[in-house]
């Protein structure tokens, strides 16, 4: 194929490489926007994809982002490999600030308090909801009983406030990137379409030069 790594990483590799790219967040930040630029499609569909990624950085839904914004663009008629590559705009680096104000954001619209250790504590009430989940699981299979009292608070404290108060912000961050993205794509492609014609220009002519000696 093509685009096969001819290095396959390790599993343990490919978490690390999540966390921190081997080149470091810069490179990996100009890897995908070049990326982007360079996408066959009209500047319109590659930002609606742009906007269907950011868009879906702000959702909890962790582990689906790329399936979720593959959805959108589709539905969206926007560029489903441009949404891809724009779900980066959630990582590490942006997942605390994206989840505090989704989280502040949620509970304020909810008209419910929040807790301003949420953030602090945001990874412990996910283990604490995954357990429960996983403990009620198995006690379908057992004499245990079932406890959801973990992942009763996760849902109220959490997930419902992040799903409801990531969506104005992520709207916002999207419609951002989208009238971003317009007019710099479009430069980019017609300063690369110029580009193009003029090495084309420049093939003929020497194919002319050759043409009239004798």
């Amino acid at each position: 194929m093509v685009f096969k790594r001819r290095d396959k990483r390790r599993f343990g590799q490919v978490m690390l490489d999540s966390v921190y790219p081997r080149g470091g967040w810069g490179r990996a930040f100009y890897y995908v926007s070049h990326r982007l630029r360079r996408l066959p499609d009209p500047p319109h569909r590659i930002a609606r994809g742009i906007f269907a990624g950011v868009f879906v950085s702000f959702t909890p839904f962790f582990g689906l982002h790329f399936i979720l914004a593959a959805l959108l663009a589709k539905t969206m008629r926007g560029n489903i490999l441009a949404s891809l590559l724009a779900t980066f705009f959630g990582n590490p680096l942006t997942y605390v600030p994206i989840a505090v104000v989704s989280l502040e954001t949620g509970h304020f619209l909810l008209g419910t308090e929040f807790d301003e250790t949420t953030h602090r504590t945001l990874v412990g009430k996910f283990a604490g909801a995954g357990a429960d989940l996983k403990d009620n699981l198995l006690a379908i299979f057992s004499n245990a009983e079932a406890n959801w009292a973990k992942l009763s608070q996760f849902y109220n404290e959490v997930f419902l406030p992040y799903l409801i108060g990531g969506i104005v912000p992520g709207i916002a961050a999207g419609l951002v990137a989208y009238y971003l993205s317009v007019p710099l794509i479009t430069a980019y492609q017609n300063r690369r379409r110029g580009r193009l014609k003029q090495k084309l220009a420049e093939l003929r002519r020497k194919a002319m030069q050759a043409d009239d000696r004798p």
